[in-house]
């Protein structure tokens, strides 16, 4: 374990530049094989998504660096446009690889079956390839490498970050911002939350609403909280949503709601830094390592044909992951928030 002075995670612009020693230190030749180029087809969940962007910078850094082309497919957040779009590049017979970040997993399935079947190496990176939000392990035979957390300890950490926000507050309200109801990850993260608040008597979810990860989106559906339980003590949602939060708490001069976040994001250090920040806690994600380990673990298997396995890049992280005022100096995000 590295002592927590020490940078846990590579910068929003580092993302875009990675160290070549970095490269050499996962595996990856400097340079792609004389003999053979390859063309990469990489699937976005959404490319103006300031989370996803870092992921897509770093991802085409290590292709860059090993000679590799790689084509960028923006589904805009539409699993329907993204299955259509992985059956293009599969039919296309243009590409030895492919990049995927899901939209929603489940339905991607059969169309990656057909890849693997045509001999196209496929990683899975940052969203669930499957139908259990419960693994990070890969639920797709042949799948070329799998680099993700799971929805549901996110949505447990986040149920137990609000009841230590709550402190001694009995009964305990708080606001639940959702991003896609009835879509996942955002379904398991939902669920694993409601099931660790039931644990605690004191706490109930009295609000809940859909932020779409957008700070914009999300101040409104807070405000609407405030004004309908003008005594709830706090807020939960992705960084996006507990930006949109906190405007809708200067907005109303309000200085006891807490925020509980996830995503890790450099807003968010930089919220928990801040005195009297309503910010609370932050649950950390890895958008730029994903997509870093994500490339390099497709380009050796491109090379080697042999399966990379699965990588949690967020698994063993000191103090499980979450970032609080004590801990904040000790890392830097990897997206802007």
């Amino acid at each position: 374990m590295m002592k927590n002075k020490m940078r846990w995670f590579v910068g929003v612009a580092a993302g875009a530049t990675l160290m070549s020693s970095a490269l050499v230190g996962l595996g990856v030749a400097q340079a792609a094989t004389k003999h053979k180029t390859y063309k990469v087809a990489y699937l976005s969940y959404g490319v103006g998504n300031s989370y996803d962007a870092p992921m897509l910078a770093a991802a085409k850094a290590v292709a860059g660096a090993n000679g590799v082309k790689v084509v960028v497919f923006d589904s805009g957040t539409s699993y329907t446009t993204q299955v259509s779009q992985l059956q293009d590049v599969v039919n296309s017979g243009q590409y030895q690889g492919i990049i995927l970040q899901p939209v929603y997993g489940a339905a991607m399935i059969a169309e990656v079956k057909v890849a693997i079947k045509k001999h196209i190496k496929v990683v899975n990176i940052d969203q669930i390839l499957g139908t259990s939000y419960t693994t990070d392990q890969i639920q797709v035979k042949g799948l070329a490498g799998n680099v993700v957390f799971f929805p549901s300890r996110i949505g447990t950490q986040l149920g137990q970050l609000a009841n230590s926000a709550c402190g001694t507050a009995s009964p305990c309200k708080i606001g639940l911002v959702h991003n896609f109801t009835g879509y996942e990850p955002d379904g398991a993260i939902t669920v694993a939350f409601q099931a660790e608040v039931a644990k605690h008597s004191a706490l109930s979810i009295v609000a809940e609403a859909d932020g779409f990860y957008d700070k914009g989106v999300a101040q409104p559906k807070v405000q609407d909280m405030l004004t309908a339980h003008p005594d709830i003590n706090v807020i939960v949602g992705a960084d996006q949503d507990c930006e949109g939060a906190q405007s809708a708490l200067t907005a109303a001069h309000n200085t006891t709601v807490k925020l509980v976040c996830y995503g890790g994001s450099a807003t968010g250090q930089g919220q928990l830094l801040v005195a009297n920040t309503p910010w609370f806690a932050d649950v950390l994600q890895m958008p730029a390592t994903e997509g870093q380990l994500g490339m390099s673990m497709l380009i050796k298997a491109m090379k080697t044909g042999k399966s990379q396995g699965s990588k949690n890049p967020v698994a063993g992280l000191p103090n499980h992951g979450i970032l609080n005022a004590s801990n904040a100096r000790s890392f830097t995000g990897e997206w802007p928030g």
